[in-house]
């Protein structure tokens, strides 16, 4: 029997995503140089409320993409069921920009590698930069940290978090999900 504790509810999910926004903006201002990436397939949802919240308080475009790590993780071949790719959508350049990678949970770090791996097939950046919602203390297999966090948590090796967003799954909550 798993248990559930919410550490994020529908009121407070709004608020760190404003936050993380201000942040981008104050770092990167106007974003023309500057491209937001979501990893596929969790961190899309993120990734695209934070693009929508960028465009509306700067008033201007910001290129978006997704990006599929499938292929370039270090343990896809482990797996007794084959991977199912999710859809890669980058039709720009990253020559030369600064990327923000956008993913819901870093856990080990392996999805963010992975990430940086697939990210090369598209050009050399100037800068990569992490955001990410939740971040699990204890648990990195790499020297990775996110630039822009939105909330620590400790959990046991027991222990999942579980992100439900209202587009998929019809209310905005995070838990963590003890198994």
């Amino acid at each position: 029997m798993s248990e559930r504790r919410l550490i994020v509810d529908t009121k407070q999910l709004p608020i760190i995503i404003d936050r993380l926004c201000a942040q981008l903006i104050e770092q990167h201002g106007k974003f023309e140089n500057t491209v937001l990436i979501g990893l596929q397939p969790r961190g899309t949802q993120l990734a695209a409320r934070i693009h929508q919240k960028i465009e509306k308080l700067t008033a201007k475009p910001v290129t978006f993409g997704l990006l599929d790590v499938t292929f370039y993780r270090d343990d896809f071949r482990r797996r007794e069921e084959p991977l199912i790719p999710s859809e890669t959508r980058i039709d720009f350049s990253i020559e030369g920009k600064e990327v923000v990678l956008i993913d819901d949970v870093f856990f080990t770090g392996r999805t963010i590698r992975a990430g940086l791996d697939a990210l090369i097939d598209f050009g050399r950046p100037a800068k990569v930069e992490l955001l990410v919602l939740i971040e699990r203390r204890y648990s990195q297999e790499f020297p990775v940290k996110p630039d822009f966090l939105g909330k620590r948590v400790n959990t046991a090796e027991n222990e999942k978090i579980l992100v439900e967003w209202k587009e998929v799954n019809g209310k905005d909550n995070i838990w963590i999900v003890s198994q």
